[in-house]
């Protein structure tokens, strides 16, 4: 008799659903679905028949399901799925992936590399590269991701998974996901994805009679109106509708011999009230002793090890040999309670969780911690080393045995170890498990260890909480040196969280239990945070001692070989330098670029490239130590900081004209900065796109841009005087509205003056003081002061003020220094395209005014190149000015004596002739509105308009109109 139903019943509503899904995903539609139920409700039945579908029409289907044996291994489960995916064909080898691919390394075992990258990836990032990996797999008609009993998963995750969950929309990708409802971390996902509706959460119920009658007609062979009454009614009731354990107690009834088939079909022979329904335990206990001792014995040894097991594991605790294991196994699966995991070779499964719970629970609880101890003491026999996850294994086992300070430490080397892999999430998890279990004796150890994992986590008051109700302990204590170490971790978590109070208590905290005796190294790194601290709002009297301080920390770190540490410094000197020039700062980021390369520290590396990039891009414009840093960034995986140096080459592409490359930049990092929730990137993003369109004088879309930038936050952040003075000022300018561009300008000194100052080309020293030249209200001796700032050397202020000197030099009566200054900034005028002309422009009208100068030619290129730019207001303010010159102004043609004679009866416009000849090639709308830069919509319109004025019927009319004029002209 077949211990299953062949067929799936009474989950219609289910199954339709996820057929839809199915549907909804060949037509590139993205969703998830999220199977919530109790052990045996029939999840894995639904979830095998949605696989079976994708596979039928030829979808890629990568399963993995969490483990209790696992659950302290980060991504299990997805490194579970991907491997079952890629162990035949490997991973894709597209090359949008490359900048993923570090980050991938991690649940891709052939991307893994030896050694590994020092680049802790956050989970955000993950969640992205793991997003674009799934796009790629599913591009061509979708693919279904698998991931089964998150009840069992590892907080990472479940982390991971909620990142998918809200971001797969527009995807090729269908996640469905199964779960117990037991309180956790997965659970609290699914509560929280129904609140926001963000996925489909389905609940299959208990069966009734009906479900319950047919899933016993399909086990017995038999139509439904043939099971015996009797059989039907003890079923509903002893499994209360569970499908599993209606398939349990059928396969007992006909086990014991009380449903026996008869020349009539299945006839009833004995009570079948002898498996009582509460516990299918007695049904195990049955079986189990219809097996040989051996095979009982190891089953029962597994069943401790969970409902999944490595055969690897389970030799260590039997000592059985190959032979005797795989005999003994195979007798196993013969009684269907095991069967190989064909998702992980090398690993066994119970046919359910269930199962494996039963087998235990069918011996007295006293003995069960026999197994138990037998097997945590052969694992740490034959491992002394044990991993995180072995460590999570043993402890279990350990508490099953009744040892639980055993269990307790542990958890908390496990803990210890998730969290120097980076994995907070379970570190946490794991360190409370430590500390509710550990005796007073190892709690405290346990307690510190937790604090820095919820720092990490960035569960920071919490972390402070635990430090603080930690028993006190004097400077002299052997647990000094943990505790100081503990409250520097903390003191730094604070500082980074621009939480000043926090911070300088923990920082008072550490250097009262240093005293006079702490390390050199120790008070180095307290001295670099108190530097950082000096940095924030309202900290500047700490900012005296605070570059003396940062110096000598470099020193030491250096001399005590602590190259992170002196990374830190250096890193915080250039912050400091820079008020008193960027060619001192840049010296510092050279030194800790050199202690990177020399210690192998990529992160650090790429930290000093991108601030070096960032440096020379605002002193000279050349972007090639930004290139440098981006390709570093895409080799080492790191796609937060990828992202950041994305966002300054998009920034120095506007400033530098380029607006393809900003454009194509923007397009590429904007959405995904939002998902990965990379907020101050995806502000600057949004800014940096603002400024393209200020910068090329459309307000309309400026102003469509900075909404969506104040939505952000934008307004409330340090972005606020580069919204003023970099994108509406220059904005107004390009509109001739000088009035509200110096108003702009001014409302951002205003703001600088009250907050610190990290962006230095929002028009302080540059575009501000030449407005106030030409409007008369600076002169000579407030252009000194400005000029002698660090910030007037970079090299987009640096032209405004030429400009300004111009002016200055040429109302002092010395014409021909004036001229020469003049010419000297056009030499650089490559550089900056729009703010070179703009400048040009106002520096002209004041030249014509004062007689100096080459105002006719300044004029003259200014006014070709705003026409070229479609800047109407400046060109005919230029065109206006050479008029008053008393120059002639040649008129710009209009492109339609381009159009050939034959056609410009029809009357068309130049962009419409520009399409009807690319219809000679026949092309679709995106192809054309590809080759045209405009919008598939734009290109509709187009169509349409050249349809009505020619008067053909169709498209395919007009293609043949524009083959018959492609020789015209």
């Amino acid at each position: 008799m077949p211990t299953t139903s062949p067929a799936v019943v009474g989950r219609d509503v289910e199954l339709a659903l996820l057929q839809a899904a199915l549907t909804e995903l060949q037509s590139g539609g993205g969703r998830s679905v999220l199977l919530l139920g109790e052990a045996g409700i029939g999840k894995s039945r639904l979830i095998g028949c949605t696989a079976e579908q994708a596979t039928a029409l030829g979808l890629p289907v990568l399963r993995g399901r969490g483990s209790a044996i696992g659950a302290g291994t980060p991504f299990r489960p997805i490194v579970e799925a991907l491997s079952s995916h890629f162990r035949i064909g490997g991973p894709p080898e597209d090359p949008e992936l490359g900048p993923y691919r570090p980050v991938l390394a991690r649940v891709v075992q052939e991307w893994r590399q030896t050694p590994a990258p020092d680049y802790p990836e956050s989970l955000v990032e993950l969640g992205e590269a793991l997003l674009r990996l799934l796009a790629v797999l599913g591009r061509k008609a979708g693919c279904v991701l698998v991931l089964e009993d998150l009840h069992e998963a590892d907080s990472e995750t479940v982390a991971v998974v909620e990142y998918l969950v809200d971001n797969l929309a527009g995807l090729p990708v269908l996640l469905v996901a199964s779960l117990r409802p037991e309180p956790g971390a997965a659970l609290d996902l699914v509560r929280s994805i129904e609140r926001r509706r963000m996925a489909s959460v389905v609940t299959p119920q208990p069966l009734e009679r009906r479900a319950v009658q047919a899933i016993a007609a399909g086990c017995l062979g038999v139509p439904a109106d043939r099971v015996p009454p009797a059989v039907v009614e003890r079923l509903t009731v002893a499994s209360d509708g569970n499908p599993y354990l209606v398939e349990e107690l059928l396969a007992e009834m006909v086990g014991s011999g009380a449903l026996r088939p008869g020349t009539d079909g299945w006839q009833v022979a004995g009570d079948l009230s002898g498996s009582v329904p509460a516990a299918v335990v007695h049904v195990h206990h049955q079986r189990l002793a219809a097996l040989d001792e051996p095979v009982r014995e190891l089953l029962l040894l597994a069943a401790t090890l969970g409902p999944r097991f490595s055969v690897a594991t389970l030799q260590i605790i039997t000592g059985h040999d190959d032979a005797s294991l795989f005999a003994h196994l195979r007798a196993a699966v013969a009684g269907n309670f095991v069967l190989p995991d064909d998702a992980a070779p090398g690993e066994y499964a119970f046919r359910h969780a269930l199962t494996a719970e039963a087998v235990l629970a069918s011996i007295p609880a006293a003995e069960r911690a026999a197994p138990a101890r037998r097997a945590a003491a052969a694992i740490q026999q034959a491992e002394p080393e044990l991993s995180a996850d072995r460590c999570q294994l043993v402890a279990g086992l350990l508490l099953a045995a009744g040892d639980r300070t055993g269990a307790a430490l542990l958890y908390a080397d496990a803990g210890r170890q998730a969290l120097a892999d980076g994995a907070s999430g379970s570190a946490v998890r794991l360190l409370e498990r430590g500390q509710e279990l550990g005796a007073a004796a190892d709690r405290t150890d346990i307690t510190a260890s937790l604090a820095c994992a919820l720092a990490e986590a960035g569960q920071l008051d919490r972390a402070i909480g635990l430090a603080d109700d930690l028993p006190l302990t004097g400077a002299a204590s052997p647990a000094a040196e943990g505790r100081i170490e503990l409250h520097t971790r903390l003191a730094w978590a604070a500082v980074i969280a621009e939480r000043c109070p926090e911070t300088v208590a923990q920082l008072a905290a550490a250097r009262a239990l240093l005293g006079d005796r702490g390390q050199p190294a120790q008070t180095a790194a307290l001295d670099v945070i108190e530097g950082h601290l000096a940095l924030l709002p309202s900290q500047d009297a700490r900012a005296v001692d605070a570059e003396r301080s940062a110096r000598e920390a470099a020193e030491v770190a250096e001399r005590e070989k602590r190259p992170v540490l002196a990374c830190q410094a250096w890193q915080l000197l250039a912050l400091l330098a820079r008020e008193r020039g960027f060619d001192d700062a840049d010296g510092c980021l050279e030194r800790m670029l050199t202690v990177a390369e020399a210690n192998a520290l990529p992160v650090w590396r790429l930290e000093a490239l991108l601030r070096l990039g960032a440096n020379a891009f605002m002193r000279t414009g050349d972007a090639r130590r930004l290139e440098q840093a981006r390709a570093a960034a895409q080799e080492l995986g790191a796609i937060t900081l990828h992202q950041r140096v994305e966002s300054l080459l998009a920034m120095n592409a506007v400033l530098r004209g380029d607006p393809a490359t900003a454009e194509e930049i923007i397009g590429r990092c904007l959405d995904a900065s939002a998902r990965m929730r990379n907020l101050d990137i995806h502000r600057y993003l949004l800014l940096t796109s603002a400024i393209l369109a200020a910068h090329r004088g459309r307000r309309r879309e400026m102003e469509r841009v900075l909404l969506a930038f104040r939505q952000a936050g934008g307004e409330k952040s340090f972005l606020t005087p580069v919204m003023l003075g970099l994108c509406r000022a220059v904005c107004a300018l390009l509109e001739e509205d000088r009035k509200t561009a110096a108003a702009e300008l001014a409302a951002g000194a205003q703001w600088e003056a009250q907050h610190p100052n990290v962006f230095y080309l929002a028009g302080r020293y540059g575009l501000r003081p030449l407005l106030a030249v030409l409007a008369g209200t600076a002169g000579r001796a407030e252009y000194l002061v400005v000029a002698g700032a660090p910030a007037a050397e970079l090299a987009w202020n640096r032209q405004f003020l030429l400009f300004a000197d111009a002016v200055l030099l040429g109302r002092e009566g010395r014409a021909e220094e004036a001229a020469q200054v003049v010419e000297q900034a056009r030499r650089t005028g490559g550089l900056f395209p729009t703010g070179h002309h703009l400048g040009l422009r106002l520096v002209a009208e004041a030249a014509l005014a004062e007689g100096w100068g080459d105002p006719v030619g300044w004029l003259r290129t200014a006014e070709e190149y705003f026409h070229a730019l479609d800047v109407p207001s400046v060109a005919s303010a230029c065109r206006a000015l050479l008029r008053q010159a008393g120059v002639s102004v040649a008129q710009h043609r209009s492109g339609s004596e381009l159009i050939p004679e034959a056609l410009r009866r029809y009357c068309l416009t130049p962009r419409e002739y520009e399409v009807l000849a690319l219809l000679v090639e026949r092309p679709g709308n995106q192809d054309l509105a590809r080759r045209l830069s405009i919008s598939p919509r734009t290109v509709e319109k187009h169509m349409a308009s050249l349809i009505q004025k020619t008067g053909q019927a169709d498209r395919a009319s007009l293609c043949r109109l524009a083959i018959e004029f492609s020789g015209a002209g």
